[in-house]
C-alpha cells in the first residue's frame, strides 16, 4: 500500500476524460497506481454509476477509477495531479488542491495556453509544476461520455532543463497506458508551438464563428497573420522555436477534419459566461504590447470577440 503512485485527473472534459480514461483502464485492477477523477454535476454522477466511456473512432471502452468525486477532501496526498481544467477555472481549482499537496506531489496543467503553469505558482510558490500540453480533438459528448474525434492524440511535457525520476516515472506510467507521450527539457518549446497552432485556431473559429475548414477557405489572410503575429511574440520572450513553425501550424489546421472547431468556439456557440478569450487570445494583445510589437490582428479580433 506504501508504494500505490495516486495520480489525480482534475476536470474530466476532453482532455482529461480522454488521457484520464485510458489510465484509469489500464491500472483498474492493479496495485500499484490508484487513479482519482474530480468531475462535477451530471458528468460525475454518470462516471459514479456507470463509469466513464472513452469513445475514440469505431473503438470505446468503459472505466471506473478508484475514485471519482467533487470533494477534495476526500482524495488525500497525490503523487501526481494533472489538470484539466479550463483556464478561466484554474485559479479557483487551484486554491482547492492545497489538501492534496505534500513535498512530492508534483503538478501538470494541461490548459491551452501558455501561463499556467506561472499562475500556479503565483498561488503555490513552493509546488512543484511541470510544464505540458495536449494535442487533441476531444469533448464531452453527454455526460458521463468523451468522444475523440480527431486523428491526434499527442501529449509532451516536463521542464526547461534536466528531468528527474518522477518526471520520467509519469511519462512511463503513461506510455503503459496506451497514451502518445514525449517528455522534454526544453518543455517550452512544445508548449509555443502549440499554442502557435490552438490561438489562431481558436481566435479565428470563435472571430468568424466557423468551422477551420471554412475558416481556412474564407479567411485564410487572416489566420496566417495570426500565425505570424502569435510566432513574433514567442521569438521576442526567446522562446526557440522550429524556422518552418508557420508552414507546420498551417499544414496541422489543413490537417483536420473539415468540420472540427475549437474549445473557446464552441463556449460561444453554447452562450457560456466564461471563455478561454483571455488566455488564447487578449494574452498576446497584452504580451505584445508589454513587448513593444505590433499584433494588429489580434487586437481587431480581441476586440471584437469581447463585443460577443
Amino acid at each position: 500500500m506504501l508504494n500505490k503512485t495516486r495520480i489525480v485527473i482534475v476536470g474530466i472534459g476532453g482532455v482529461g476524460g480522454y488521457f484520464g480514461g485510458l489510465v484509469s483502464k489500464r491500472y483498474a485492477n492493479g496495485n500499484d497506481v490508484e487513479v482519482v477523477f474530480v468531475a462535477r454535476g451530471e458528468h460525475l454522477n454518470e462516471i459514479q454509476n456507470k463509469g466513464l466511456t472513452v469513445i475514440n473512432g469505431n473503438e470505446s471502452f468503459i472505466t471506473k477509477p478508484h475514485l471519482a468525486t467533487d470533494d477534495y477532501s476526500k482524495i488525500g496526498v497525490a503523487d501526481y495531479i494533472i489538470i484539466c481544467t479550463k483556464s478561466y477555472d484554474l485559479k479557483q481549482t487551484i486554491g482547492q488542491l492545497k489538501p492534496l499537496i505534500g513535498h512530492n506531489t508534483i503538478l501538470l496543467p494541461l490548459l491551452n495556453g501558455v501561463s499556467a503553469s506561472d499562475e500556479i505558482l503565483e498561488i503555490l510558490p513552493q509546488a512543484k509544476v511541470l510544464k505540458g500540453c495536449a494535442f487533441i480533438v476531444s469533448k464531452i459528448k453527454s455526460p458521463g461520455i468523451i468522444e475523440n474525434s480527431g486523428n491526434i492524440q499527442k501529449l509532451s511535457f516536463g521542464v526547461d532543463g534536466p528531468l528527474n525520476g518522477e518526471v520520467l516515472h509519469l511519462k512511463n506510467l503513461m506510455f503503459d497506458a496506451g497514451i502518445d507521450v514525449a517528455v522534454s527539457d526544453k518543455i517550452s518549446t512544445a508548449i509555443w508551438e502549440k499554442f502557435i497552432f490552438i490561438s489562431p485556431t481558436a481566435t479565428s473559429t470563435s472571430y468568424f464563428d466557423s468551422t477551420i475548414g471554412k475558416v481556412l477557405e474564407e479567411n485564410l489572410e487572416t489566420v496566417l497573420k495570426l500565425i505570424e503575429e502569435v510566432k513574433s511574440l514567442a521569438l521576442a520572450k526567446g522562446v526557440t522555436i522550429s524556422d518552418d513553425i508557420s508552414g507546420k501550424t498551417l499544414n496541422t489546421m489543413k490537417s483536420m477534419p473539415y468540420e472540427v472547431t475549437s474549445s473557446m468556439h464552441r463556449d460561444y456557440l453554447n452562450q457560456k459566461p466564461l471563455t478561454e478569450v483571455e488566455s488564447l487570445t487578449g494574452y498576446i494583445v497584452r504580451e505584445a504590447e508589454k513587448f513593444g510589437i505590433a499584433a494588429p490582428t489580434y487586437l481587431k479580433l480581441y476586440e471584437g470577440l469581447l463585443k460577443e
